[in-house]
C-alpha cells in the first residue's frame, strides 16, 4: 500500500473509533487542533486554485472533514457530560471562556452570530450556486462538444487537444453535480451543531444538579461555558469549509489567481478610487464623523488614485513605444516560410453564399457532418481519416465548393441555397418543375425544387436531399476513392499500436521482423483502393505473418489477405439472395499470365496494344449490359490474375468490381450471366 492510502485509512479509522472509545482531556483538544489545521489548509487551497477543477476531490474531501467533525462532536460531548472542565481540554475551556469574554451572555451571542452566518449566509448560498452550476452545466454540454469539434475539424486544435476539452467537460458536470450534492453536508452539519448545542446545555444542566448535586446557576454557567467552547471550536472550521466551498463554486478566472483578478478588478479604475475618497472626506468634513479617521481614509484614497492615475500614464507610453518597436522588428526580419509549406491532406472550399451552412450560430450543421463523416468511414472501413480543413475562399462563385486532396483540387460542385436536389430513382413517370442539374458525387441527373416542392416530391417517390447533405455526400465519396493515398506510415503506426495493445505477440512477430511499417502501409493502400474495409486488422496481421517470410511482393500478399478476409468482401458486394456476376474468359486469363514480367522492382504486364484494346473492349461491352439493368459490373476470375486483370481496367473503368474465386464465402449465391471474352 502507498503511505497515502494509510494516512487516508487512518483518518477514516480515527474518525470511526472516536465515536465509540471515550476520549478526554490533550487528546480532544489535539484532534480539534487537527481539524482547524485542516480546515485551513482546504480553505487556502480553495482560495488559490486556478479553477474548479484544481480541487476535484473537494465533494469528497467534505465528506470526510464532516465525518471527522462530527464524530468529535460526539466525543466532545460525551467528555463535557461525563467529566465537565476536567475531560473537556485546554481548547475547549479556552474556546468558552476568552472568546466569550469570560461573559456568559456574550459567549452565546458569539456563538449565535457564527451558526447565523454559516448556516444562513455561506452555507445557502453555497448550495444555491453549486445547484445552478451544475444545472448551467449539464445544459451547455452539447454547445461545448459541438464548439470543440468545430475547432478540430477547423484545424485549430488536434485529437489529443480535442480528446482533453471533452474529458474536461466531463469532468466539469460530474464535479459540480457532485458540489450540489456535498453542499448539503455543510447544510446538515450546522444543523447537527445546533441540535448537539442544545443537548449538551440541557443534559449537562440535569447532570449537574441531579448527579453532581450542583446547584443550578452554577450546572448552567459551567455546562454552558464549556457547550459554547464545544461550539465555537466546532463552528470556526465549520465556517471555513463553508467558505472554501462557496469560493471554489464561485470561481470564475482560469488563467490567473484570484487575488490578481481581484485587485485588477476593484483597483484597476483611478476614477472609481477618486469618488470613493472624495466622498469619505467630504463625509469627514461636514459630517460629526471623526475626520482624522473618515477624512484621513479619504484622503489617503485620492493620493493613491493620483499615483495610480500616472502609473498608467507611464505604462500607456511604455506599451505604445514596445509596439512600436516590435512592429519595426517584424518588418526588419525575414519572413518566415515553414509554415507555407504545409500541405493539408484534405480541405474543402467554398464560396461566401455556402458560409451559412457551416456556421452553427445561423443554424448551419456542415461542421458535424464532417466530424461524423470521419466517424463512418472509419467504422465501414476502419481508417484513420485526417482533419478535414474547411475554408471560405472568396475567389469561388457564392454557391461553389472545391474538394482537395493534398492541395490538388480533386473534384467541385455547385448548389442552390434554400434549394433541395430532387433525384427520380428511375421508376417515377410523374415530373415536376425544377431546375435541371447533376448530382456531383456520382453524377446523376436531378433537379433544384424549392422547400414549397420538397414534400409532393417525396410523396411521388422522389430522392430529396437538402444543401449540406449533397456537399457531405460528394465529400465523402471522394475521401472513400482516395482513401489509399490518404494512408500514411504514421496513421499505420497508429494502427499497428491499437492492434498491440489486444495483441502483442502478433504485432512482435510481424513487425518489424517480418515486414516493415512501409510494406504493411503497401498492403493497406491495395486494399483500401479497392474500397475493402481493413477494421479486422488482426486478421490482415495473421495473413501477413504467415505468408510474409515466402513472398515481399504486396500485390501478391494483398491477394493472400483478401481471401482471409472473404467474409467482408462477400458481404459488400454479394448482399442479395442470389447475386448476377460475369466471368472472365480462361484464354484472356492466360494471356494475361504469359505477359507478367518479374523484375526488382516488382511484377508489371507486357501486354501488346491491340491486346489489350480487345480486352477493354470485351470488359465494357460485358460491364454495359450489367449497368443497363441497374447493376454494379462484377466480374469473377482466378486468384492468380485477378491483381493483373484488375490493374488492366482500373485506369479506364475504376467502378467495376473484380474478385477472385477464392475471395467468395461459401454462403454468397451466385449466378453467372456472361462472360467477358475476345
Amino acid at each position: 500500500m502507498k503511505p497515502g492510502d494509510i494516512i487516508l485509512g487512518l483518518f477514516i479509522l480515527i474518525a470511526i473509533v472516536i465515536m465509540i472509545i471515550p476520549i478526554e482531556g490533550a487528546v480532544i483538544s489535539i484532534l480539534i487542533s487537527l481539524n482547524l489545521l485542516l480546515a485551513l489548509i482546504i480553505l487556502f487551497n480553495a482560495m488559490f486554485a486556478r479553477e474548479a477543477l484544481s480541487m476535484s476531490a473537494f465533494p469528497t474531501i467534505l465528506l470526510f472533514m464532516t465525518v471527522y467533525r462530527l464524530a468529535l462532536n460526539v466525543s466532545s460531548t460525551r467528555a463535557i457530560l461525563t467529566g465537565g472542565e476536567a475531560k473537556a481540554g485546554n481548547v475547549i475551556r479556552t474556546f468558552g471562556s476568552f472568546v466569550g469574554g469570560s461573559s456568559l451572555v456574550v459567549g452565546v451571542v458569539v456563538f449565535m452570530i457564527l451558526v447565523i452566518i454559516n448556516f444562513m449566509v455561506i452555507t445557502k448560498g453555497s448550495e444555491r450556486v453549486a445547484e445552478v452550476a451544475a444545472r448551467f452545466t449539464l445544459d451547455a454540454m452539447p454547445g461545448k462538444q459541438m464548439a470543440i469539434d468545430a475547432d478540430l475539424n477547423s484545424g485549430l486544435i488536434d485529437e489529443l487537444q480535442a480528446r482533453e476539452r471533452r474529458q474536461k467537460i466531463q469532468d466539469e458536470a460530474s464535479f459540480f453535480g457532485s458540489m450540489d450534492g456535498a453542499s448539503k453536508f455543510v447544510k446538515g452539519d450546522a444543523i447537527a451543531g445546533l441540535i448537539i448545542t442544545f443537548i449538551n446545555i440541557v443534559f449537562g444542566v440535569i447532570l449537574g444538579v441531579v448527579i453532581q448535586g450542583q446547584t443550578l446557576a452554577d450546572a448552567f454557567e459551567e455546562y454552558t461555558i464549556l457547550t459554547i467552547g464545544d461550539g465555537l471550536v466546532s463552528q470556526i472550521p465549520a465556517l471555513l469549509i463553508s467558505l472554501a466551498t462557496g469560493m471554489l463554486v464561485t470561481k470564475v478566472s482560469k488563467e490567473v489567481d484570484i487575488s490578481d483578478t481581484l485587485i485588477q478588478q476593484l483597483f484597476q479604475m483611478p476614477k472609481v478610487m477618486l469618488l470613493a475618497g472624495g466622498a469619505l472626506t467630504f463625509l469627514g468634513i461636514v459630517t460629526p464623523l471623526s475626520f482624522p479617521i473618515v477624512g484621513g481614509t479619504g484622503i489617503l484614497t485620492l493620493i493613491a488614485a493620483y499615483r495610480m492615475y500616472k502609473s498608467l500614464e507611464l505604462k500607456e507610453i511604455v506599451d505604445e513605444i514596445s509596439t512600436e518597436d516590435v512592429e519595426a522588428e517584424e518588418i526588419r526580419k525575414p519572413e518566415n516560410v515553414v509554415n507555407l509549406l504545409q500541405v493539408d491532406p484534405i480541405e474543402l472550399e467554398f464560396g461566401y453564399g455556402i458560409i451559412p451552412l457551416a456556421d452553427a450560430s445561423q443554424g448551419g450543421d456542415l461542421l458535424d457532418r464532417v466530424v461524423m463523416i470521419r466517424r463512418q468511414i472509419a467504422l465501414e472501413l476502419g481508417t484513420i481519416v485526417p482533419i478535414i480543413r474547411l475554408r471560405d475562399n472568396i475567389q469561388l462563385n457564392p454557391n461553389q465548393y472545391i474538394i482537395k486532396i493534398k492541395g490538388n483540387q480533386i473534384a467541385e460542385g455547385e448548389i442552390l441555397f434554400d434549394h433541395y436536389m430532387a433525384m427520380n430513382p428511375g421508376y417515377i413517370e410523374d415530373e415536376i418543375d425544377g431546375i435541371e442539374t447533376i448530382e456531383p458525387a456520382f453524377k446523376l441527373p436531378a433537379l433544384w425544387i424549392t422547400e414549397s416542392q420538397r414534400e409532393r416530391a417525396e410523396a411521388m417517390g422522389y430522392t430529396v436531399v437538402d444543401p449540406p447533405s449533397i456537399i457531405a455526400t460528394h465529400l465523402t465519396e471522394v475521401i472513400k476513392e482516395h482513401l489509399g493515398e490518404l494512408l500514411t506510415r504514421q496513421d499505420v503506426k497508429t494502427l499497428i499500436n491499437n492492434v498491440q495493445e489486444n495483441h502483442p505477440t502478433l504485432v512482435e512477430e510481424l513487425v518489424p521482423k517480418i515486414m516493415t511499417v512501409g510494406d504493411i502501409q503497401k498492403v493497406l493502400m491495395n486494399l483500401l483502393n479497392e474500397g475493402v474495409s481493413i477494421r479486422d486488422l488482426v486478421s490482415v496481421f495473421e495473413t501477413l505473418a504467415d505468408y510474409g517470410l515466402t513472398n515481399k511482393d504486396p500485390d501478391i500478399l494483398t491477394e493472400y489477405v483478401r481471401q482471409s478476409l472473404k467474409r467482408t468482401i462477400s458481404k459488400k458486394f454479394f448482399d442479395e439472395e442470389t447475386n448476377q456476376v460475369l466471368t472472365l474468359d480462361p484464354s484472356i486469363e492466360q494471356m494475361i499470365m504469359d505477359s507478367v514480367k518479374r523484375t526488382e522492382q516488382g511484377m508489371f504486364l507486357n501486354l501488346e496494344p491491340d491486346k489489350v484494346e480487345k480486352i477493354l473492349s470485351a470488359t465494357q461491352a460485358a460491364a454495359q449490359k450489367q449497368e443497363a439493368m441497374g447493376r454494379t459490373p462484377i466480374i469473377l476470375t482466378s486468384p492468380i490474375a485477378r491483381v493483373y486483370y484488375k490493374r488492366l481496367i482500373e485506369e479506364r473503368y475504376p467502378d467495376i468490381v473484380v474478385i477472385s474465386y477464392g475471395e467468395i464465402d461459401n454462403q454468397a449465391e451466385l449466378q453467372s450471366v456472361g462472360m467477358v471474352s475476345v
